[in-house]
């Protein structure tokens, strides 16, 4: 072939190459304008009767929390009794994104590096807030109230105010004794806590507990209820008619056998990797009340006020060795639980209530 005729021929394609490229241009449509941000789509679930269960970041969430030990397991399961409520097991994922949340803000070198890349406070919290309530809502069956109990996650109950503004908080607490006894003696690992040292882990108790009281005390008493461990167990009738209340739940008698739930359809799950769940497939029981007196050594004991000072916040009086919680609501009658002056003076019958019904 000679030079010239392939110099046509080259010139032939590109010409037809446009054509060709000219025609798809007039005859592909025009593509639709794109909208500058993304429409959130409705979120729901379905049960085996496909009834529909929508939830967003609005609805009433329940959150059960307090240093593990504290009754936390036995409340979850006492709330999943109920028809209306599902709490599930431990996520365990749940306190460990708040964690990465709050140690982005820790460092003002990191939040300033999230800042300039764009990814504001408000991505960071909807993004997190879309994360707890995915684990929530379909890490167990749907329900008309969802629930969540993995109990250090209360130590951030101020930021989860700010994600979830009508949840409500049942901040569960115990005499710190107790729940230091019960994780030694159960080896129960939690972060931080020296399993071999009852001093060490009776001032990590009191941090954490601190934190928590002080995060219940500002979202607010409409918000947060503390939930004594010990009256839970001695008066559960009047305890949990004051929770439900407190959560706008109808009463329901299956809170006071939840035991007699345990696994069955519509029920409570348990998980076998849970240290509490080999003790609330039982019924409610008193003796590990004061299963601590006698097991913290001497100089733990007679320097107990200066090492848990949270234990006279909450109530507790230190050097009672053992305490008087108080009088279970079965055997006591009204002339037993109140003591008032012969006047009358409601001050002094207040002040003895809760000298009975929390110490």
């Amino acid at each position: 072939m000679s030079r010239g005729r392939r110099k046509l021929l080259v010139y032939g394609l590109v010409v037809g190459t446009l054509l060709l490229l000219a025609y798809k241009l007039r005859t592909c449509p025009e593509p639709e304008p794109q909208t500058m941000f993304m429409m959130p789509k409705d979120k729901f679930v379905t049960d085996e009767n496909m009834k529909i269960y929508s939830y967003d970041r609005n609805m009433p969430l329940i959150f059960i929390g307090g240093v593990p030990r504290s009754g936390t397991t036995l409340m979850r399961a006492m709330l999943d009794a109920h028809p209306d409520v599902r709490c599930g097991q431990e996520t365990r994922v749940v306190p460990r994104i708040l964690q990465m949340r709050n140690h982005w803000y820790k460092s003002s070198k990191e939040s300033l590096r999230l800042k300039e890349a764009g990814v504001s406070e408000e991505v960071i919290n909807s993004a997190v807030a879309s994360f707890i309530l995915e684990v929530i809502a379909r890490h167990g069956v749907p329900a008309p109230r969802l629930c969540n109990k993995d109990p250090l996650a209360l130590k951030s109950m101020d930021y989860l105010k700010v994600l979830f503004p009508n949840a409500k908080y049942i901040f569960m607490v115990r005499d710190g004794r107790a729940t230091v006894h019960s994780i030694i003696s159960r080896k129960v690992t939690i972060t931080g806590f020296d399993l071999n040292s009852y001093r060490q882990c009776l001032e990590k108790w009191d941090d954490a507990i601190g934190v928590m009281y002080k995060n219940c005390n500002k979202v607010g008493a409409g918000y947060c209820l503390m939930v004594y461990y010990e009256q839970l167990v001695l008066r559960p009738r009047a305890t949990l008619t004051e929770i439900l209340n407190f959560l706008d739940i109808p009463w329901n008698e299956t809170v006071l056998h939840h035991n007699e739930m345990i696994n069955k359809p519509g029920g409570i799950a348990l998980s076998m990797v849970e240290r509490s769940s080999d003790q609330v497939v039982r019924p409610l029981y008193q003796e590990a009340l004061t299963k601590w007196v006698g097991q913290i050594p001497d100089d733990v004991v007679n320097d107990m006020a200066n090492i848990a000072p949270m234990l006279s916040t909450l109530g507790y009086d230190p050097a009672a060795n053992p305490p008087t919680y108080g009088i279970p609501e079965n055997v006591a009658s009204p002339e037993h639980q109140y003591e008032s002056s012969a006047s009358g003076d409601s001050t002094k019958q207040t002040t003895t209530r809760k000298r009975y019904l929390l110490i």
